[in-house]
């Protein structure tokens, strides 16, 4: 079995290459704009207010009290920053695989393992959005933050709301740009199965190398002893006459024949000398 090289439906690659790039630039845009922290507390501190997660302050009373906890990771910087550089990192790999594709050299077993890749950052992505929040038990949350399950319409202002929509449109564009990765990978590893066409042509290609090398190897339908016996006859022929016993000039028909009529010129002999007056 061979592994191929052609994809069996490249127009729907070519559809999620241009897909992935406005997501991978929103991408960029969204998490660029909220790093380091500019609406992750505000958004914490407003669920608080509401009794749908944890207060910040929970984490300051804890450390007070010497009962040390750790800020959930849904409200951690590691969101921000991890999302920013996943971006950064997918936007990278997009120009790489967009320019193999064009000059095809971009082959499924490539795009399986690199998929692959970005499926697993990308769902870590998604699990750390989605994290609980249970450091307070009185205000526990096992599910997604409230943004996320809730509408931005209950926000307390105008501008926490419009942190919310955007906190909610980088989770949506989270889990398009995971969508499209696992996409890709399923019809990459499809792609693996070779179709009866592509099977027929490699079987062609085949017969096609195989007629090559026994045109130029005329001695590859014969036996291990066969080919020894030919190789000895090789070996048995007489060399090239004036070439043996050292470097000498060979001699050529041409050569012999000049030599031969060198004593026969009738006109060497008198070229010198004197007519009568």
């Amino acid at each position: 079995m061979f592994i191929p090289k052609h994809w069996r439906l490249s127009r729907l690659i070519w559809l999620l290459l241009v897909l992935e790039f406005p997501f991978t630039v929103a991408n960029l845009a969204l998490f660029g704009i909220a790093s380091p922290d500019l609406y992750r507390t505000k958004l914490w501190q407003e669920g608080g207010n509401h009794g749908f997660n944890s207060d910040p302050s929970t984490i300051l009373y804890a450390y007070a009290n010497y009962r040390p906890v750790h800020t959930p990771v849904v409200w951690s910087s590691f969101n921000t920053q991890y999302n920013l550089v996943i971006g950064v990192l997918s936007m990278f790999i997009y120009l790489t695989k967009f320019t193999m594709f064009i000059v095809h050299v971009f082959y499924p077993i490539i795009s399986i393992f690199t998929h692959l890749l970005l499926v697993a950052l990308w769902a870590v992505s998604v699990h750390v959005q989605t994290a609980p929040d249970t450091i307070d038990p009185k205000r526990e949350n096992h599910g997604a933050p409230w943004y996320i399950t809730k509408s931005c319409s209950i926000s307390s202002t105008k501008q926490i709301e419009g942190y919310c929509e955007q906190a909610k449109s980088a989770f949506a564009v989270s889990v398009v740009m995971l969508i499209l990765f696992v996409i890709h990978t399923m019809v990459s590893i499809w792609s693996l199965f070779p179709s009866k066409e592509q099977k027929e042509a490699h079987r062609l290609w085949q017969a096609e190398k195989k007629a090559e090398r026994e045109k130029w190897s005329p001695a590859s339908d014969m036996t291990a002893e066969q080919q020894w016996q030919h190789m000895w006859e090789l070996q048995q022929l007489p060399r090239t006459p004036g070439t043996a016993g050292g470097l000498k000039s060979p001699i050529t028909p041409r050569s012999r024949a000049f030599n031969s009529l060198q004593g026969d010129l009738p006109l060497r002999e008198n070229q010198f000398q004197s007519f009568p007056q």
